[in-house]
């Protein structure tokens, strides 16, 4: 069988890794898209390990970026992500990844996508077609190229990086929905079993519903794996999701929301509480605001996705919200403090007293250019390769 070699680079952004694309080196037909990236990644894979692909086997490790010219004149370019799946090959745009939104500023720079000092501090405002949102990215360069050395240390990821800083700009209504989709800063969800869950639904940087971890059995200073373990937690997470989809009018029934699989996110939230991080590190309760698992993807994600973190810390400061119920005294809403199963996570939201909008959230990350190269992808009949192995 022929392979179509297609130019790419593998990146790392904040706790992901995705290959990152050039909107110009792949096919008009977006609806091809899904199909060559299920099978770069290595897609599907119910053995969770993607050995055919470039993917690592779990949500974090499974991602795909593609850069393009800015369709908007308050932007330099586009970003669209595409988070695959692992054990099957559902490919789901309805979200974007704020973790790999860190290293579209750097990409774009490198490859000369746009203008920038060769040295100091670059900026760069990134279109989400996702999101339909801006973001502007700052980081350092020299000599021509990102920085990715610096005194930056992000939880999940060893040593230290270059700062990028990521402001979200008007974060809320993704979606056309509202900022709360349902109007209000809580509400109740009822369970199959008839276990009533009061729940935030929000859509801040992306669609998400957070529920108290006490209100299902939950841990939120648990080990990833032992929430993964844990089917009958995971199943009641699940339906949260999927119901929330429907109430937030993101689907049309639980069926449909099964099948789009990366939003709305869902995280049972706690109060602040001493726990172990992955590295065995504790952290004591004083030294959080509140405390957070997220499933991303169907998998209890190793830290907390970038814009789950966003979305809290908007949800923090919504007067009357789940979120907000778990803070800890005195806690700063521009300067959050988040228990994640990978350390201590920094965030914040910022909202206009008058009119009760948010409008802006901002978290810091780091980057770095890992690969570069191309990308082999066995070519299928529908696809006209320039160029075949």
């Amino acid at each position: 069988m022929t392979q179509t070699r297609i130019p790419a680079v593998f990146m790392r952004g904040g706790t992901s890794k995705a290959l990152v694309l050039k909107r110009a080196d792949l096919p008009k037909d977006e609806t091809l898209w899904p199909q060559i990236f299920a099978a770069m990644l290595g897609s599907p894979d119910p053995n969770l390990r993607q050995l055919n692909g470039m993917g690592g086997g779990i949500s974090s490790l499974s991602k795909i970026c593609v850069i393009g010219p800015a369709t908007r004149d308050d932007a330099d370019i586009d970003y669209t992500f595409a988070q695959v799946g692992v054990v099957d090959d559902t490919v789901d745009f309805s979200g974007n990844c704020g973790n790999m939104s860190s290293a579209m500023g750097p990409f774009a720079y490198d490859e000369g996508l746009v203008d920038g000092p060769r040295d100091g501090e670059a900026v760069v405002r990134i279109h989400n077609t996702n999101s339909g949102k801006v973001i502007v990215a700052r980081f350092p360069v020299a000599q021509g190229e990102a920085a990715v050395t610096g005194e930056v240390e992000i939880p999940g990821v060893t040593g230290t990086g270059a700062p990028v800083a990521l402001d979200f700009l008007d974060p809320g209504n993704t979606f056309g929905r509202g900022t709360l989709p349902s109007g209000a800063g809580s509400d109740v969800l009822v369970l199959a079993d008839g276990r009533q869950v009061q729940v935030t639904m929000i859509d801040a940087a992306v669609p998400a519903v957070f529920v108290s971890a006490a209100d299902v059995g939950g841990d939120t200073g648990a080990h990833p794996a032992a929430i993964d373990a844990d089917a009958a937690l995971m199943a009641r997470l699940e339906e949260i999701r999927q119901l929330a989809s429907v109430r937030m009018g993101l689907t049309d029934s639980p069926q449909a929301a099964a099948k789009r699989i990366a939003t709305p996110k869902v995280a049972m939230v706690g109060p602040p509480a001493a726990y172990a991080d992955l590295t065995g590190a504790t952290h004591a309760a004083e030294a959080q605001d509140l405390q957070i698992r997220m499933i991303s993807a169907g998998q209890a994600h190793r830290a907390v996705p970038v814009t789950g973190a966003l979305a809290l810390s908007c949800a923090a400061v919504v007067e009357g919200s789940v979120v907000a119920a778990c803070l800890a005294p005195g806690a700063d809403p521009l300067a959050l403090r988040i228990g994640t199963p990978s350390g201590i996570v920094g965030t914040g939201a910022l909202r206009d007293p008058a009119s009760g909008t948010i409008t802006a959230a901002r978290i810091l990350r780091t980057q770095r250019r890992l690969m570069e190269g191309r990308v082999l992808v066995p070519a299928p009949a529908t696809l006209s390769p320039t160029e075949t192995a």
